[in-house]
C-alpha cells in the first residue's frame, strides 16, 4: 500500500498543479469583464461575454475531451490542452494591441478549450488516484483548495498590476497574461517528463466490442450533469456580478468602492473557497459527499435569499484578502458580504457533485468526465442570464438566478444523487 502511494505522489502533484492553472486562466475573465465594460462601453450582460466565450467552449470540447482521454490517455490530453491554453492567452494578449473586443472573445474561447480538456483530465484522475468514494472526493477537495488559492490571487493580482480596471484597457492586463503563459510553459515541461498512470486507456484496449451502456444510462449521472451546469454558473455568477456591482453601481450609490478594493473583495470569495476546500479535504474521508452537498447548498440558499432582501445602504466592515498578502477592512454592503461568504459553500460543491455523479460508473468514468465538461458551459450561460436580469431589474434581483441554482443542488444532494441503475455492469 505504501509503494502505491509513493508511486502516485508525482501524478497527484501534477494533477493538483493543473487544477491551479485552470482557475488562474479562468479567473482572468472576472476583472476582464470590468475592463471591456470600460473600454468598449459594454452593458452588464455584454461584459459577461468573455466568461461566456470561455465556458461555452466546454460545450464544444467536452465530449471530444473524453474521447481523447480514452484513446490517447490523460498525459497526452493534458499536454495538448496546455499548448492550446498558451495560444488562447496569447490571442487575448494580442487583442490588446489590436484594441479588438472580437479578438479578445476569440482568445477567451480558445482558452476555454484548454480549460475544458484540463478539467476532463484532473477530476477523474484525482478520483482514480484516491480510489474513488470518500477518499476520491477528499483528493479532489485538495486539488480544489489549490485551485481556489490560484483563483484568490488573480483578481487581487490584476488589481495590483493594473490599478483602476474601470479606466484600464486590455493592454494594461498584459502582465497578468504573461504570467499565465509562463505557467503554461513551465508545467508543460514538467508534465512532459512525468509518468502518469492510464487506467482507462488500458481498459479501452482490453475491450473493443461495442457497449450497449454508457454514462447516460445512469439517472444519477444525468441529474449530476445538470447539477454541474448549475453549480459552475452559481460559482462564477456570484462573484462576477458582485464585482461589476461594486465597480459601477456601488459608486453611484455613494459607496465609492474602487476597483482595487473590489478585486480584494472578490479575491476573498476565492480565498474562502480555498478555506472551505481545505476543510472539505480534511474531513472528506469521514463525511460523505451527500452530507457535504446537502449542508452547503442549504446554507448558501439561505444566505443568498437574505442578501437579496437587504438594502444596499446597510454596510459593514468586511475583512478582505489584499494584494500584499495581508488582510484589511473594506466597507461594503452587508448583502455583498453575505454573497462573498457563499464561497465557503460553493467550495466543496464541485468535488461533491462530481463524486456523487460518477460513483458506480466504473469503466464509464472517462467518458462521463467528458460529458461533465460539456455542462461546465453553465459557467458562461448562467452569468449571462444573470447579467440580463441585472440590466432589467437590478443587481440584487438578478441573484434569484443563484437561488434557483442552489435549490436544484439541494434537490440533487437529497434525491437525485441516488444510483438507481446498479444492475448495469461497469467492470
Amino acid at each position: 500500500m505504501t509503494t502505491e502511494k509513493k508511486n502516485y505522489l508525482l501524478p497527484i502533484i501534477m494533477m493538483i498543479a493543473l487544477f491551479a492553472m485552470i482557475s488562474f486562466v479562468t479567473g482572468l475573465s472576472t476583472p476582464m469583464g470590468a475592463i471591456v465594460k470600460s473600454q468598449f462601453g459594454a452593458s452588464n450582460a455584454l461584459s459577461q461575454l468573455g466568461i461566456l466565450a470561455n465556458f461555452i467552449a466546454y460545450a464544444v470540447m467536452g465530449i471530444p475531451s473524453g474521447i481523447m482521454i480514452k484513446k490517447y490517455g490523460y498525459k497526452t490530453t493534458a499536454l495538448v490542452a496546455i499548448v492550446v491554453g498558451f495560444v488562447g492567452v496569447a490571442i487575448q494578449f494580442l487583442s490588446g494591441g489590436a484594441g479588438s473586443f472580437v479578438v479578445y472573445l476569440i482568445g477567451a474561447f480558445v482558452a476555454g478549450f484548454s480549460m475544458c480538456m484540463l478539467n476532463a483530465v484532473v477530476n477523474p484522475m484525482l478520483n482514480t488516484l484516491g480510489g474513488g468514494g470518500n477518499k476520491g472526493n477528499q483528493l479532489i477537495q485538495v486539488g480544489g483548495s489549490v485551485n481556489s488559492l490560484s483563483a484568490t490571487i488573480v483578481p487581487v493580482l490584476v488589481g495590483y498590476l493594473i490599478g483602476d480596471v474601470t479606466k484600464a484597457n486590455i493592454s494594461d492586463a498584459s502582465p497578468a497574461m504573461f504570467i499565465a503563459m509562463g505557467i503554461f510553459a513551465v508545467v508543460f515541461v514538467v508534465l512532459f517528463f512525468a509518468q502518469i498512470p492510464e487506467p482507462h486507456v488500458e481498459k479501452a484496449v482490453e475491450k473493443k466490442e461495442k457497449d450497449k451502456y454508457g454514462p447516460m444510462s445512469f439517472r444519477h449521472f444525468i441529474l449530476g450533469t445538470i447539477a454541474i451546469f448549475v453549480y459552475v454558473g452559481v460559482e462564477v455568477g456570484i462573484q462576477s456580478i458582485a464585482y461589476i456591482f461594486m465597480t459601477t453601481e456601488a459608486g453611484k450609490g455613494g459607496l465609492a468602492i474602487d476597483a482595487t478594493i473590489a478585486g480584494s473583495v472578490v479575491g476573498t470569495y476565492w480565498f474562502l473557497m480555498m478555506i472551505g476546500r481545505l476543510v472539505g479535504a480534511s474531513i472528506g474521508s469521514k463525511v460523505s459527499s451527500k452530507a457535504m452537498l446537502t449542508t452547503v447548498a442549504f446554507i448558501g440558499l439561505i444566505m443568498v435569499i437574505v442578501a437579496i432582501f437587504l438594502p444596499t445602504t446597510t454596510t459593514v466592515g468586511m475583512p478582505v484578502f489584499q494584494s500584499d498578502i495581508s488582510f484589511g477592512i473594506a466597507q461594503v454592503p452587508l448583502s455583498i458580504m453575505l454573497l462573498i461568504l457563499c464561497g465557503l459553500c460553493t467550495s466543496v460543491m464541485w468535488g461533491s457533485i462530481f463524486n456523487l455523479a460518477v460513483e458506480g460508473l466504473g469503466k464509464y468514468t472517462a467518458m462521463a468526465s467528458g460529458i461533465f465538461m460539456v455542462m461546465v458551459c453553465g459557467g458562461g450561460i448562467l452569468p449571462l442570464i444573470q447579467g440580463v436580469v441585472a440590466d432589467s431589474a437590478g443587481f440584487l434581483t438578478s441573484y434569484w438566478v443563484i437561488v434557483i441554482g442552489m435549490a436544484y443542488m439541494l434537490f440533487y444532494a437529497l434525491v437525485g444523487s441516488k444510483n438507481v441503475n446498479k444492475n448495469i455492469p461497469v467492470d
